[in-house]
């Protein structure tokens, strides 16, 4: 089966194979990286490999990981495409606080645009936590899309996207806003968030998943090495079992583009390498077959 390696974001060409940056930061996504001159020669690798889409945020270091975009790679080649998210804050001993009021989104769009040195982002995700802590008690969802579709008619943003939401707030920012792109857990061992992808699908908008691999609740790529089916097909093609995880991946949907991350160069051209792989009819059946390992929420 020939999967194409190029797709749209939003009405942007893009290679499916992007850039995470998120493990550029220090560990636990908190501070700086040990060696901040490898983590610059990784992004200038990945420019140099093709790689046109950075996914990003503010809150990666926080205020690290962006000033590591712009000191490697501005001036910016005309095609890359830099994709940020926002509704989120770090506190000081590094946790994750829910930042999600619109004067809040207002102030991390131009703290990303500030410190990557642009005056328009291509894409800015709205990060809820409709996933993660269902039920919880959040700002408004209108409010906010509300305040980026303001951003966007100001110019300071170009696509607007979705992250970690349910079935009903993917299709109320589709009908509402219009959306370039949903991004959500999904991956061989964990698809319950089908239904999502089969709505993207519908509207030709791009599904950009996180833990590719599975989250370690679902034992990541130790759980995928581990499986019958994914290690006989990886076998067939002389590659890793994360590698085949990220090319059935690619082959559910067209317009799916992956992000993943690395602080290493050898491990960001494995990456990259998934665009070269061929999976036939046979290993997509054996793959459909692996038993998926949902995380309970």
């Amino acid at each position: 089966m020939t999967i194409s390696t190029s797709s749209f974001l939003g009405d942007k060409p893009v290679r499916r194979i992007g850039f995470g940056a998120m493990q550029l930061a220090g560990p636990g996504v908190f501070g700086p990286p040990a060696d901040p001159d490898a983590a610059r020669a990784v992004l200038r690798r990945a420019i140099e490999l093709g790689v046109d889409h950075i996914d990003t945020a503010q809150f990666y270091g926080p205020d690290i990981v962006n000033d590591l975009i712009r000191e490697a790679l501005h001036p910016y080649p005309e095609t890359l495409r830099l994709v940020t998210k926002v509704g989120a804050t770090r506190d000081a001993d590094g946790g994750w606080v829910p930042a999600g009021a619109p004067e809040r989104l207002r102030e991390q769009v131009e703290a990303n645009l500030r410190a990557l040195g642009i005056e328009r982002l291509d894409l800015v995700n709205l990060r809820r936590y409709e996933i993660d802590f269902p039920g919880s008690d959040e700002v408004p969802l209108a409010d906010q899309l509300g305040v980026l579709a303001d951003l966007r008619e100001a110019g300071k943003i170009d696509l607007i996207g979705v992250s970690n939401v349910g079935l009903d707030s993917v299709r109320t920012a589709i009908e509402t806003v219009g959306i370039g792109e949903v991004q959500n857990p999904f991956s061989i061992l964990d698809r319950s968030d089908a239904p999502t992808l089969e709505l993207c699908r519908e509207h030709q908008v791009s599904y950009v998943p996180y833990f590719p691999l599975g989250s370690a609740f679902t034992g990541g790529p130790a759980a995928l090495a581990a499986d019958p089916q994914v290690s006989r097909v990886a076998a067939k093609h002389g590659v890793s079992a994360t590698q085949v995880a990220l090319a059935w991946l690619l082959a559910q949907y067209d317009r799916l583009l992956l992000i993943p991350g690395t602080s290493s160069v050898a491990h960001l051209e494995e990456n990259l390498a998934v665009a070269d792989i061929a999976l036939d009819g046979d290993d997509l059946a054996a793959l459909d077959t692996v038993t998926p390992r949902p995380v309970a929420h």
